[in-house]
Protein backbone atom coordinates (compact mmCIF):
# COMPACT_ATOMS: atom_id res chain seq x y z
CA UNK A 1 0.00 0.00 0.00
CA UNK A 2 1.36 3.44 -0.98
CA UNK A 3 1.84 6.35 1.33
CA UNK A 4 -0.37 9.43 1.49
CA UNK A 5 0.26 11.74 -1.44
CA UNK A 6 2.33 14.71 -0.33
CA UNK A 7 3.90 17.58 -2.21
CA UNK A 8 6.57 20.17 -1.58
CA UNK A 9 5.31 23.74 -1.63
CA UNK A 10 7.42 26.90 -1.57
CA UNK A 11 6.24 30.20 -0.13
CA UNK A 12 8.31 32.43 -2.36
CA UNK A 13 7.50 35.45 -0.17
CA UNK A 14 9.39 33.88 2.76
CA UNK A 15 12.46 32.60 0.90
CA UNK A 16 15.55 34.65 1.78
CA UNK A 17 17.82 33.06 -0.81
CA UNK A 18 20.18 31.67 1.85
CA UNK A 19 20.55 28.38 -0.08
CA UNK A 20 20.55 26.32 3.12
CA UNK A 21 18.14 23.96 1.34
CA UNK A 22 20.73 23.34 -1.39
CA UNK A 23 23.48 22.61 1.13
CA UNK A 24 21.47 20.22 3.27
CA UNK A 25 20.16 18.44 0.15
CA UNK A 26 23.65 17.88 -1.21
CA UNK A 27 24.91 16.61 2.15
CA UNK A 28 21.94 14.24 2.51
CA UNK A 29 22.28 12.79 -0.99
CA UNK A 30 26.01 12.94 -1.68
CA UNK A 31 27.74 13.38 1.66
CA UNK A 32 29.34 16.59 0.41
CA UNK A 33 28.46 20.22 1.03
CA UNK A 34 28.25 21.10 -2.65
CA UNK A 35 25.16 23.04 -3.85
CA UNK A 36 25.88 22.11 -7.47
CA UNK A 37 25.02 18.50 -6.54
CA UNK A 38 21.76 19.45 -4.82
CA UNK A 39 18.34 18.32 -6.08
CA UNK A 40 16.82 21.71 -5.28
CA UNK A 41 18.07 24.92 -6.87
CA UNK A 42 17.45 28.44 -5.65
CA UNK A 43 17.15 30.91 -8.49
CA UNK A 44 17.91 34.49 -7.49
CA UNK A 45 16.90 37.84 -8.85
CA UNK A 46 18.82 39.88 -6.27
CA UNK A 47 17.95 43.27 -7.79
CA UNK A 48 14.25 42.50 -7.29
CA UNK A 49 14.70 40.64 -3.99
CA UNK A 50 13.14 37.51 -5.46
CA UNK A 51 14.37 34.03 -4.62
CA UNK A 52 12.70 30.92 -5.95
CA UNK A 53 13.64 27.39 -4.91
CA UNK A 54 12.79 25.01 -7.75
CA UNK A 55 11.74 21.49 -6.86
CA UNK A 56 10.47 18.63 -9.02
CA UNK A 57 6.69 18.85 -9.47
CA UNK A 58 6.29 15.10 -10.11
CA UNK A 59 4.03 16.15 -12.98
CA UNK A 60 0.97 14.17 -13.94
CA UNK A 61 2.04 14.46 -17.58
CA UNK A 62 5.77 14.09 -17.05
CA UNK A 63 7.69 14.67 -20.26
CA UNK A 64 10.86 13.32 -18.66
CA UNK A 65 9.19 9.88 -18.60
CA UNK A 66 8.21 10.04 -22.24
CA UNK A 67 11.67 10.82 -23.56
CA UNK A 68 13.88 8.60 -21.39
CA UNK A 69 15.34 5.97 -23.75
CA UNK A 70 16.19 3.48 -20.98
CA UNK A 71 13.10 4.02 -18.80
CA UNK A 72 15.41 5.08 -15.96
CA UNK A 73 12.93 7.88 -15.40
CA UNK A 74 9.71 6.20 -14.31
CA UNK A 75 6.81 6.28 -11.87
CA UNK A 76 7.25 4.33 -8.66
CA UNK A 77 3.97 2.65 -7.59
CA UNK A 78 5.27 2.12 -4.04
CA UNK A 79 5.77 5.89 -3.72
CA UNK A 80 2.33 7.07 -4.89
CA UNK A 81 3.48 7.06 -8.52
CA UNK A 82 6.12 9.70 -7.92
CA UNK A 83 8.56 10.26 -10.75
CA UNK A 84 11.95 8.75 -9.89
CA UNK A 85 15.22 8.11 -11.71
CA UNK A 86 16.93 4.75 -11.44
CA UNK A 87 20.64 5.62 -11.42
CA UNK A 88 21.50 2.08 -12.52
CA UNK A 89 19.53 2.53 -15.74
CA UNK A 90 20.42 6.17 -16.44
CA UNK A 91 22.94 6.60 -19.26
CA UNK A 92 23.43 10.34 -18.70
CA UNK A 93 21.94 11.42 -22.03
CA UNK A 94 20.16 14.40 -20.39
CA UNK A 95 17.02 14.11 -22.56
CA UNK A 96 14.86 14.24 -19.42
CA UNK A 97 16.49 17.54 -18.47
CA UNK A 98 15.79 19.01 -21.89
CA UNK A 99 12.18 17.77 -21.83
CA UNK A 100 11.26 19.19 -18.42
CA UNK A 101 9.40 22.51 -18.75
CA UNK A 102 10.54 23.38 -15.21
CA UNK A 103 14.20 22.56 -15.91
CA UNK A 104 14.28 20.37 -12.83
CA UNK A 105 16.28 17.18 -13.27
CA UNK A 106 19.95 17.95 -12.82
CA UNK A 107 23.03 16.24 -14.16
CA UNK A 108 25.39 15.11 -11.42
CA UNK A 109 28.80 15.59 -13.03
CA UNK A 110 30.54 13.41 -10.47
CA UNK A 111 28.22 10.39 -10.81
CA UNK A 112 27.53 11.09 -14.52
CA UNK A 113 23.77 10.52 -14.10
CA UNK A 114 20.65 12.64 -13.89
CA UNK A 115 19.20 13.23 -10.42
CA UNK A 116 16.04 14.88 -9.16
CA UNK A 117 14.13 15.56 -5.98
CA UNK A 118 13.01 12.34 -4.29
CA UNK A 119 11.49 13.96 -1.16
CA UNK A 120 14.40 12.43 0.83
CA UNK A 121 12.43 9.21 1.19
CA UNK A 122 9.49 11.02 2.81
CA UNK A 123 11.44 13.34 5.13
CA UNK A 124 12.55 16.30 2.98
CA UNK A 125 15.65 17.80 4.52
CA UNK A 126 15.05 21.13 2.78
CA UNK A 127 11.85 21.49 4.84
CA UNK A 128 13.53 20.47 8.10
CA UNK A 129 16.41 22.92 7.71
CA UNK A 130 14.69 25.93 6.09
CA UNK A 131 15.16 28.63 8.73
CA UNK A 132 12.74 30.96 6.94
CA UNK A 133 10.06 28.23 6.95
CA UNK A 134 9.53 28.83 3.23
CA UNK A 135 9.28 25.15 2.21
CA UNK A 136 6.46 22.87 3.31
CA UNK A 137 5.70 19.16 2.81
CA UNK A 138 1.91 18.92 2.81
CA UNK A 139 -0.92 16.64 1.79
CA UNK A 140 -1.74 17.15 -1.88
CA UNK A 141 -5.45 17.32 -1.00
CA UNK A 142 -4.82 20.32 1.27
CA UNK A 143 -3.15 22.19 -1.58
CA UNK A 144 -6.07 21.51 -3.88
CA UNK A 145 -8.51 22.69 -1.22
CA UNK A 146 -6.50 25.85 -0.56
CA UNK A 147 -6.41 26.64 -4.30
CA UNK A 148 -10.17 26.14 -4.50
CA UNK A 149 -10.69 28.38 -1.46
CA UNK A 150 -8.48 31.06 -3.00
CA UNK A 151 -10.44 30.89 -6.27
CA UNK A 152 -13.73 31.10 -4.36
CA UNK A 153 -12.51 34.16 -2.44
CA UNK A 154 -11.48 35.87 -5.69
CA UNK A 155 -14.90 35.10 -7.12
CA UNK A 156 -16.59 36.55 -4.01
CA UNK A 157 -14.51 39.72 -4.27
CA UNK A 158 -15.44 40.15 -7.94
CA UNK A 159 -19.13 39.65 -7.08
CA UNK A 160 -18.90 42.38 -4.42
CA UNK A 161 -17.57 44.79 -7.03
CA UNK A 162 -20.48 44.02 -9.36
CA UNK A 163 -23.12 44.72 -6.70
Amino acid sequence: MGMEEKVLVVDQQKCTGCRQCELVCSVYHTGSSNPSRSRIKVFKWEHAGIYLPLICNHCEKAYCLEVCPTKACHREPELNNRVVIDKNLCIGCKTCIMACPFDHPFFDVKERVTVKCDFCDGDPQCVAFCYAKAIFFVDADNIQMSKKREAANKFLESMKQIR
